[in-house]
Formats: C-alpha cells, sequence, structure tokens
C-alpha cells in the first residue's frame, strides 16, 4: 500500500484567490518511509502574500522569484502522487488549493476517495484534544524542535510519524513469517503456521489432596445428578 504524507504553504487563506508557494510530501510503503521525498518553492505569479500566512510561514515575496509556477512542477507532482492514497491534516485545505492549481492547468482534480484527513482520525482517536500537529507530535514523543515555523516537507516528515502512531504505531506493519508447508502439528491461524508441541514433562497439579478431597465430598453429597460425573466420565 502506497500513501502520500503531504503538505501546503500558501500566500493565504482562499483557494480560489490563493496560490501555493511550496508543497511537500513523503512516501510511505505498508505504513514505513520509503525515503522517497517531493519539495518544491513555487513563484505564485504575482499574487502576493498575506501577512497573516508569511507569520506562519515565514516564506517572503522575495524567496519566491525565480522559481517555477505550480504548472511547472505539475508534471513531477502528479508522477509523484500517481496511484497513491493523500494523507494530509485538515486535508480539506490542502486538497483545495491542490484542485485549484490543477483546474487552473485543466487537469482532474483529486478524488475525495484517495484523500485521508490525520486531523480527523487525531479527532475521533483523542476527543479531548488538542490535535495540532505540533500538539500531536508531543503527544507522541516525536521531536519536533526543527518546527520554528510551518515547512511543507518539515510537516510531512513530522505528519508520517504521527499518522503511524494514529493508525496503530510501528506495530502496525508487523509482518511475521509464514511458513508455507507447516510442520505436522501445527494449527493453520490467519496464514501463520503455530507449532504445538506436547511438553516434555505434563505439569504438577494445583489442586492439593485437601482440595481434591473436599470436591469428592461435594460430589457425593449431590449424588447421581452431579455435572462432575459426567465430566469425569467423558
Amino acid at each position: 500500500m502506497r500513501e502520500i504524507i503531504f503538505d501546503t504553504e500558501t500566500t493565504g487563506l482562499d483557494a480560489r484567490e490563493d496560490r501555493i508557494i511550496e508543497i511537500g510530501g513523503v512516501e510511505l510503503v505498508n505504513r514505513f518511509p520509503t525515503g522517497r521525498t517531493f519539495h518544491r518553492f513555487i513563484n505564485p505569479q504575482g499574487r502576493g502574500i498575506h501577512a497573516e500566512a508569511l507569520a506562519v510561514h515565514g516564506i517572503s515575496e522575495a524567496q519566491l522569484v525565480g522559481q517555477p509556477t505550480f504548472g511547472e512542477i505539475s508534471a513531477d507532482f502528479l508522477e509523484f502522487i500517481d496511484g497513491a492514497k493523500l494523507v494530509a491534516h485538515n486535508a480539506g485545505f490542502d486538497v483545495a488549493f491542490v484542485n485549484a492549481e490543477l483546474a487552473r492547468l485543466g487537469h482532474l482534480s483529486v478524488e475525495p476517495g484517495r484523500v485521508v484527513d490525520t486531523l480527523m482520525l487525531a479527532r475521533r482517536k483523542h476527543p479531548m484534544g488538542p490535535n495540532s500537529l505540533d500538539a500531536l507530535c508531543r503527544r507522541y514523543g516525536i521531536d519536533n524542535s526543527r518546527r520554528t515555523k510551518h515547512g511543507a516537507l518539515l510537516d510531512s516528515e513530522l505528519l508520517a510519524e504521527v499518522y503511524i502512531e494514529l493508525v496503530g504505531g510501528k506495530q502496525a506493519a508487523l509482518g511475521l513469517e509464514i511458513i508455507v508447508e507447516p510442520a505436522p502439528g501445527a494449527v493453520q491461524v490467519e496464514g501463520v503456521a503455530i507449532i504445538i508441541e506436547a511438553r516434555p514433562r505434563p505439569l504438577s497439579p494445583r489442586l492439593t489432596s485437601d482440595e481434591l478431597a473436599a470436591h469428592a465430598a461435594m460430589i457425593a453429597e449431590i449424588g447421581e445428578k452431579a455435572i462432575w460425573n459426567r465430566v469425569g466420565s467423558a
């Protein structure tokens, strides 16, 4: 199973008017990072950066001079996410911006069925919150000390660790070796062969002689209808 954890930084909050200025992604296969990433700064083509957005990500207009447009990086981005589930924190925001950029180029939108929102996962798992990325890093003991500002690639890397914890931790992808030809006496349990061997010595009885005598007396008092008579004979 291939998944892309991704994040965007933008000029503002309105996907209809504002533009993506940074996009980053991390590839997971079977919930493990492969080491393959995607990261681009993007020229917003004359769209100014709102002061509120600048305070969050710290990316200035001067830093984006000479960077490629979204159209120039779109083929690489689409290739990177091709066939994968897309995972983002507050995914509606990021997907809206990606879809707006794709629509301007005449590309198909990202289908909702491909998208996993880690904010929704976190709210279900931790309904009392808080569930920001920083709060989830603290909850799961993930080092986010480098995150002095939002950054698309760094946030994707942190979110990948958070996501793995949200869906069950690193044991979620634990694989067990399958024995194709189980040994005699093996029992098949969901494709895993469990070998059942006889004990070298029987276990010592846990009941004392006094307890056994008391139990026998109780059965004798009940008489022939005592269920223990049937169990004993079986």
